[in-house]
């Protein structure tokens, strides 16, 4: 018969070490979300600065790419990258159209309502145009005359898939590396 003496100190230390450990703990599941926020960031911002070329946009003067949100989930250990909707942003900003330099000084008509309204639009309430560019519009006819359509550029998806890949491998990597440390 084989002997064998067993340290249960050795044994309640590693099963403390076990339960700190699971992501049901509150102070563990505080470091992850805290490490997914990070990550979420990161990806957020490579995606702001790729939103130019993938989309095929001209220029950004306005900030539409700043539309771009994250969102770190309270009840499970996830997180998103979307568009803003405008029903949820409303921030009025200073923006000025620049003036051609042939119309400096002299005489201006007056710049209506609607153009200071519609010139106030913040950064974030132009996620109307990344999502205008992702799926496209109809072509549309007005009392103007045929106004033409956005097509298609599937643009969102294609650029956000990989940054998340990527921010999973990251966020593995900090996991392991927290784990590494006890």
């Amino acid at each position: 018969m084989i002997q064998m003496e067993v340290n249960e100190d050795v044994i309640l230390k590693q099963k403390k070490a076990l339960e700190d450990a699971l992501a049901s703990n509150p102070k563990t599941a505080a470091k992850l979300r805290k490490m997914i926020r990070e990550v979420i960031l990161e990806e957020r911002k490579k995606l702001v600065n790729s939103v130019e070329g993938a989309a095929r946009m001209k220029s950004d003067p306005r900030g539409a790419a700043q539309s771009v949100r994250t969102s770190v989930y309270k009840r499970i250990l996830g997180a998103n990258i979307n568009i803003y909707s405008s029903r949820r942003s409303g921030r009025p900003s200073a923006y000025q159209p620049e003036r051609h330099p042939s119309k400096v000084g002299g005489n201006r008509r007056p710049v209506s309502y609607n153009t200071q309204r519609i010139n106030s639009y913040g950064p974030h309430d132009r996620g109307f145009i990344l999502r205008f560019l992702n799926v496209g519009t109809v072509k549309r006819q007005t009392i103007y005359g045929n106004r033409g359509s956005i097509s298609a550029r599937n643009w969102f998806e294609r650029t956000a898939e990989p940054l998340m890949e990527q921010a999973v491998e990251r966020l593995s990597e900090l996991i392991d590396q927290e784990l590494d440390k006890k």
